[in-house]
């Protein structure tokens, strides 16, 4: 018999960072997990990760126990390694932190192709040269 689920739980933490304090620590404990546990299963799955943000999806089962989800990062966070800045520009109308080529930008879409919600590449790649846009880079003609 399967295990009755009791919530799930979204989550974005720095790949092997996890620790019992906040943020991750005020969104499960109310749930009765043990944060050791859950930091102990989250760093080794992430390890190999960087320093990249890792997108996690947590389902809690009624017996307290979990199982975990890892995403692809976020787009922004690919961007921002790709252009080697720390953060988009604050009015990426005016401002510019860069341009991302064609090859930077088929790359991003294909690594986040599993995540998003787009038929083919083509359609990946219009994604994320929106979010680019939205941060404020150029994206290569």
């Amino acid at each position: 018999m399967a295990k009755k689920i009791k919530t799930t739980i979204k989550l974005q933490i720095p790949a092997g960072k996890a620790n019992p304090a906040p943020p991750v620590g005020t969104a499960l404990g109310p749930h009765g997990l043990n944060l050791m546990d859950f930091c102990n299963k989250f760093n080794d799955g992430t390890r190999d990760k960087g320093d990249s943000v890792i997108p996690v999806i947590i389902t809690i089962y009624e017996d307290r126990s979990f199982a975990l989800e890892f995403k692809t990062p976020p787009v922004s966070d690919m961007i921002r390694k790709a252009l080697k800045v720390q953060k988009g520009a604050a009015n990426p109308l005016k401002n510019k932190i860069g341009k991302l080529t064609k090859a930077q930008l088929r790359t991003i879409a294909e690594s986040k192709m599993q995540d998003l919600n787009a038929n083919d590449i083509e359609a990946a790649e219009r994604i994320v040269a929106g979010t680019a846009r939205s941060m404020g880079a150029e994206i290569e003609r």
